[in-house]
């Protein structure tokens, strides 16, 4: 399955990558198994890109972990927003 991931903020700037277009497994069908797939990179990719330390958004729109993806899915990565 071919996605887009973009990344901003702190995954952007600590993983030094702020998009790549990826070929994953087509087993993957959630938010949740995609990030362990990406975590399995090692190294600061386990730790930019754990659940507690990460947002997501499928299409723009912001969901919870739980949520379906897609091939050609544009799925970006933010650091939890804070309020101000």
């Amino acid at each position: 399955m071919h996605i887009q991931l973009l990344y901003f903020g702190r995954p952007a700037d600590h993983l030094g990558i702020a998009q790549e277009h990826a070929d994953v497994p087509d087993h993957l069908t959630t938010l949740a198994e995609l990030l362990a797939w990406l975590r399995l990179r090692g190294g600061i990719w386990q730790q930019e890109l754990a659940d507690h330390r990460i947002r997501c958004a499928v299409n723009q729109e912001f969901c919870e972990l739980t949520a379906a993806i897609s091939p050609d899915d544009e799925i970006a990565f933010f650091s939890p927003i804070s309020g101000g």
